[in-house]
C-alpha cells in the first residue's frame, strides 16, 4: 500500500542528483574579469592574446588568467581594483576596433562546465550598475512618417504635373495648398488611389483649394511599434559598441524602454551615447540662388538655409543625397592630407548606388555634411515646466566633389578625435527611429549589490530556519521529512534558475523566501490529514494513504491558483515584477514535486514495511 517500485524511487533520486549538479556552480563564485570582444572589422587571436599578456605584464597588472573562447578575450584578474587598472591599460594598448568590456567570470570547474552547468545570472540590483527607463517620442516618429509621406507626394504631383502652393505638417497631418479646385480634385483622385496608408479629406474651405491628409489606424499603430522596435535594435547596437558584458534592453509597455547596463558606473557617458539621437545628412550646396537673400528671408522653394559650425550661412538643396541609415561601417581615423580627425564611411549597397549616381552627376559643385543633433529642453510655457524637443543641424564640412564617389569614403571638419570616435559610434549603431527621453534614473553601486545579495541570502536562511524548527517540533518526524523535501526544494529552485539561465534580482529573492513559507503547506496538509485519518481509529498505513490521496485535490486547487496569478504576473509585467513572477511559479512547480512525490518516497522507506508502525506525527 505504502511501498514505492524501485523506478520511482530511482527516478526521484535521479532528480535530486541531476539538480544539485546544476545547482552547484554557484557555489564556486566569479572572478573578476575584462572581456575583450572584436569589432567589425577586428579579428580576436592569439596575437591579440599576447599583446594584451604583454601589456598587462609592462603595467605590473596580476592576472589569473587568458581564455578564448566564443570569439571573445577573457582575461580574469585577482581583485576589483586590478580588474579597473587592466580595463584602462587595455584600452590604451589595444586599436579602437576592440571593445573592452568589465564582466565577472564564473569559476566553475571543468567538468561541470562540460555538462552544460553554469551559475544563474544576477540582476543590477545584485551586481550594481545603471537602470534608464526610457520614453520614445511617438509623435516625433510619426512626424518623421508624414515627413516620407510629403517627399513622396511632392514627387508625385510634380511627375504628373499638378499644381500646388504649398505642403506643410501641422499637428500630425499632412495639409497640400493647391492653385486651384481642379488641381485639388486631380490630386484627391491620385493620392486616394496610390496611397492606402492616407485617409485623404477636402479641406472644406471657400478661400482656400487644400487636402487634408492623415495615417490610417493600422499605419499609425504599426508606425510607433516599428519606431519602437527600431529604437530597441539601435539600442542594442550602441551598448555593443559601448562594451557592456551582459546588457538588459527590452520593451516596457506601448512607448518605453528599459535598459540595465550591469557594472558600468559612469551614467554621463551612457546616457549621452544612449540618448544621442544625432545623424548625418549629404546635400547638395545651392549656388545658384544668393545666400544673403535667404538671411532676407526669401529662401528659394527648394532649399533650406544652414550655418556651418564655425557660423557661415549655406544654402542646401531640400533634397539629401544620402543620410547616416545607408551606413555599414564607421571607424574614427586621420586624414593623411592635413592630420585632422575624420570618419571613414562605408556604406550599404542601396546606399553606394544612389551616393554613386549624384555625386557622378554633380562632379565639380560642392557638397554638404550635415550633423542634425535632437535636444530636449524644459520651458516654462503658462507657469508649467514642458519639455520641448528640437533639432540643432549644423553643417560639418562642405567640400567639392572632385570624383565620383560610392562605397568608401570620409568624413573631415570634426573639432576632436573624441568627436571623431562618438560619430563613428553612432553611425556604427545607426540612428534612432524617433528621439528618446530619459525618464528615470538609478545606479547600483557594485558594494550595495553585494549588499543585497548578503541580505537576500540571510532573509532566505533566516525564513528557511524558521519553518524548519516549526516543522520539526510539531510533526517531528514527518516534520523532519518535510524539512528535507524544503532543502530539495530550494535546490531546485537554484538549479532551474540556472539551467534557464534567468536573472535572479531581489524581487526574485522575495519570491523565493514566499516559496520557503509556501512549500510546507502541502505537507500542512497532508500531515493533518493522516492525524485525522488516526484519531477516527484507521490504521497508519491506511492513514498515510489517505492522507497522500485525499488532500492531493485540495493541494493542487491551492497551487494551481497561486500558479495562474504568477503566470499573469510575468505576462502583463515587467522588469523586477517579471523576476518575482519567474521565482514564485519554479517554487510552485517544484514544491509540488518535492512536498507530494519526495515526501511520499521517504515515508514509504521509513512506515512502508512496517506492519503496524508507530507513527511520529
Amino acid at each position: 500500500m505504502n511501498r514505492y517500485p524501485l523506478w520511482k524511487n530511482l527516478l526521484v533520486l535521479a532528480v535530486l542528483l541531476m539538480a544539485g549538479v546544476y545547482a552547484m556552480p554557484n557555489l564556486f563564485g566569479d572572478d573578476p574579469a575584462v572581456q575583450v570582444s572584436a569589432g567589425r572589422a577586428a579579428t580576436i587571436d592569439l596575437a591579440l592574446v599576447n599583446e594584451a599578456e604583454t601589456a598587462l605584464k609592462e603595467a605590473g597588472i596580476e592576472y589569473k588568467g587568458v581564455e578564448l573562447e566564443d570569439g571573445r578575450l577573457l582575461i580574469r584578474l585577482t581583485s576589483a581594483d586590478s580588474q579597473l587598472k587592466a580595463k584602462e591599460v587595455l584600452s590604451q594598448t589595444l586599436p579602437a576596433d576592440y571593445i573592452i568590456a568589465l564582466n565577472l567570470a564564473a569559476t566553475t570547474p571543468d567538468w561541470l562546465a562540460a555538462l552544460g552547468a553554469e551559475p544563474m545570472n544576477l540582476g543590477l540590483d545584485l551586481r550594481g550598475g545603471v537602470h534608464f527607463l526610457m520614453e520614445v517620442d511617438m509623435d516625433a516618429a510619426v512626424k518623421q512618417a508624414l515627413e516620407g509621406y510629403a517627399s513622396d507626394v511632392r514627387l508625385t504631383l510634380r511627375d504628373e504635373k499638378i499644381r500646388y502652393k504649398q505642403i506643410k505638417i501641422d499637428k500630425q497631418k499632412l495639409i497640400v495648398v493647391f492653385r486651384n479646385a481642379e488641381s485639388r480634385d486631380q490630386a484627391e483622385t491620385l493620392i486616394s488611389r496610390d496611397y492606402d496608408a492616407l485617409q485623404v479629406a477636402v479641406l472644406d474651405d471657400e478661400t482656400v483649394s487644400a487636402l487634408q491628409m492623415q495615417l490610417t489606424e493600422v499605419t499609425l499603430r504599426e508606425t510607433k511599434t516599428l519606431a519602437l522596435q527600431q529604437n530597441i535594435t539601435t539600442l542594442r547596437n550602441r551598448i555593443n559598441e559601448l562594451g557592456v558584458a551582459e546588457p538588459t534592453v527590452q520593451q516596457q509597455g506601448d512607448s518605453r524602454i528599459v535598459v540595465q547596463l550591469p557594472g558600468v558606473q559612469d551614467t554621463a557617458q551612457a546616457k549621452k551615447i544612449l540618448g544621442a539621437t544625432a545623424t548625418l545628412e549629404f546635400r547638395l550646396v545651392d549656388f545658384e540662388h544668393d545666400v544673403q537673400d535667404a538671411l532676407n528671408g526669401r529662401v528659394p522653394a527648394n532649399s533650406e538655409l544652414f550655418y556651418h559650425r564655425d557660423g557661415r550661412p549655406y544654402l542646401l538643396n531640400k533634397r539629401v543625397m544620402l543620410t547616416g541609415e545607408h551606413v555599414i561601417n564607421a571607424a574614427s581615423t586621420l586624414d593623411p592630407q592635413s592630420g585632422s580627425p575624420a570618419v571613414s564611411v562605408t556604406l550599404d549597397g542601396k546606399g553606394a548606388r544612389a551616393f554613386s549616381n549624384v555625386t557622378r552627376d554633380n562632379i565639380g559643385n560642392p557638397m554638404a555634411v550635415v550633423f542634425i543633433e535632437s535636444k530636449t529642453e524644459t520651458k516654462e510655457v503658462d507657469g508649467e515646466l514642458v519639455k520641448v524637443r528640437r533639432q540643432v543641424p549644423e553643417i560639418i564640412n562642405v567640400a567639392t566633389i572632385r570624383d565620383q564617389l560610392s562605397k568608401k569614403f570620409q568624413i573631415t571638419g570634426l573639432d576632436s578625435t573624441t568627436e571623431a570616435r562618438d560619430l563613428a559610434l553612432l553611425l556604427r549603431a545607426g540612428a534612432l527611429a524617433a528621439p528618446i527621453e530619459i525618464v528615470e534614473e538609478r545606479t547600483v553601486g557594485p558594494s550595495l549589490g553585494q549588499d543585497n545579495i548578503d541580505q537576500g541570502f540571510a532573509s532566505v536562511m533566516i525564513g528557511f530556519a524558521f519553518v524548519l524548527v516549526f516543522m520539526l517540533v510539531w510533526y517531528r518526524v514527518f516534520g523532519f521529512v518535510a524539512n528535507l523535501a524544503l532543502a530539495s526544494n530550494l535546490v531546485f529552485i537554484v538549479a532551474l534558475l540556472s539551467m534557464l539561465q534567468a536573472t535572479l534580482t531581489l524581487p526574485g529573492i522575495a519570491g523565493i523566501v514566499l516559496t520557503v513559507g509556501m512549500a510546507v503547506d502541502a505537507n500542512v496538509l497532508i500531515f493533518e490529514r493522516i492525524r485525522e485519518e488516526l484519531r477516527i481509529g484507521n490504521s497508519p498505513q491506511s492513514s498515510i494513504n489517505a492522507g497522500y490521496g485525499k488532500a492531493f485535490s485540495t493541494i493542487a486547487d491551492a497551487n494551481i491558483t497561486t500558479l495562474i496569478a504568477a503566470i499573469v504576473l510575468f505576462g502583463f509585467g515587467t522588469g523586477s515584477i517579471k523576476g518575482f513572477a519567474v521565482t514564485l511559479s519554479l517554487g510552485i512547480i517544484t514544491s509540488m514535486f518535492t512536498a507530494i512525490m519526495g515526501t511520499r518516497a521517504v515515508i514509504n522507506l521509513i512506515y512502508g514495511r512496517q506492519h503496524k508502525p508507530k507513527l511520529s506525527i
